[in-house]
C-alpha cells in the first residue's frame, strides 16, 4: 500500500548546519498495517511523515501509494490518497468554521467539485452518525465555530475528518502529544477503534513508548534519519519499554564503534 524507497533529504546542504534529515530510507507498510514510529527529537520521524505526505519534495527517491507514484504530486494532491492528524489541535481544521462545514471540506477531498449546495439534508444526517461515534456530543453541535471547541473535541474532530472518507494512508504526527493526559487517552481509544473498524493503513510518530508497544502491529525505531529497528506484531507483545532502551543503546554503541574504526 506503501512504499518508500531510498528517500534521502538533507537541510542546508554545503554549509555549517547540513543535516541529513533522512539517509537512503526504505520502508514499505502493507494494507491494513498500523505501523508506529519512534525515536529521539531530531530521528528524522516528522520529516519521513512530511515527505510522505507531499509537504516536502526528498531529494532522492520515490514514494508510492498502492500503484500510483506520488513522489513529485504536491500535498493538496495527494489528499486523495492520505488522511492526516497534527499534533497541534489547531492544525487541520479551520477555526472560524463550523463543524458542518469542516466535515463538508474532508468530504469534498474525494469528490468532484460542483456547483452545488454543499451541504445536503441526507449529508448532515452522515455527519452526525459519524459525530456520534466519538461520544462527545458533537452531532448536536454542527453549527458550532470550531475554534470554540476544547483541544480534545477537536482533536477527535480532526481525527474522524481523516478517516471518515477511507484515505489509502492514515498519517498520525504526534497527535495525542498536546493534550492533557484524560484526553489523550479518550484519543488513543478512538484511533485504535476507527483504525480497525475501517482497517486503515497507518503511520504514526509517537514520543510516548508505551503508545508505541499498546498500538499497531508494528514497531519501527528511527535515530539520525534512518531506521534503526523494525519489530513485527509478535516480538512487540512481548517487549517492555525497558527492551526498547536497551535496544537503542546497543545499536547505538555498536554505531559508535563503527564510526570509530572507520575513522581510525
Amino acid at each position: 500500500m506503501l512504499h518508500v524507497k531510498e528517500v534521502a533529504i538533507t537541510f542546508n546542504e554545503g554549509t555549517p548546519d547540513e543535516k541529513k534529515a533522512l539517509q537512503r530510507i526504505n520502508l514499505t507498510l502493507e494494507e491494513g498495517d498500523f505501523v508506529t514510529v519512534i525515536g529521539s527529537n531530531g530521528a528524522g520521524k516528522s520529516t519521513l511523515m512530511n515527505v510522505i505526505s507531499g509537504n516536502l519534495m526528498p531529494d532522492i527517491g520515490e514514494v508510492v501509494i498502492g500503484n500510483n507514484d506520488v513522489t513529485l504530486l504536491p500535498e493538496y494532491k495527494r489528499s486523495a490518497y492520505i488522511g492526516r492528524v497534527f499534533q497541534d489541535p489547531m492544525a487541520g481544521t479551520a477555526p472560524s468554521m463550523t463543524i458542518e462545514e469542516n466535515l463538508a471540506m474532508a468530504y469534498s477531498r474525494i469528490r468532484k467539485r460542483k456547483l452545488r449546495r454543499g451541504v445536503t439534508k441526507k449529508r448532515r444526517e452522515d455527519f452526525k452518525e459519524h459525530l456520534k461515534t466519538l461520544n462527545l456530543g458533537l452531532e448536536d453541535r454542527l453549527n458550532a465555530k470550531v475554534g470554540l471547541l476544547s483541544g480534545g473535541e477537536r482533536q477527535a474532530l480532526s481525527l474522524l475528518m481523516a478517516t471518515f472518507t477511507n484515505p489509502n494512508i492514515l498519517l498520525l504526527d504526534e497527535h495525542t502529544a498536546a493534550l492533557d493526559p484524560s484526553r489523550a487517552q479518550l484519543i488513543t481509544t478512538l484511533t485504535k477503534e476507527v483504525v480497525e473498524e475501517h482497517g486503515l493503513t497507518t503511520l504514526m510518530v509517537t514520543h510516548n513508548m508505551q503508545q508505541a508497544l499498546d498500538l499497531g502491529n508494528r514497531l519501527i525505531m528511527m535515530d539520525k534519519g534512518q531506521i534503526i529497528l523494525d519489530i513485527n506484531n509478535e516480538k512487540k507483545q512481548n517487549l517492555t519499554i525497558e527492551d526498547l532502551l536497551r535496544e537503542f543503546q546497543r545499536i547505538r554503541g555498536a554505531q559508535f564503534e563503527s564510526d570509530r574504526a572507520v575513522l581510525g
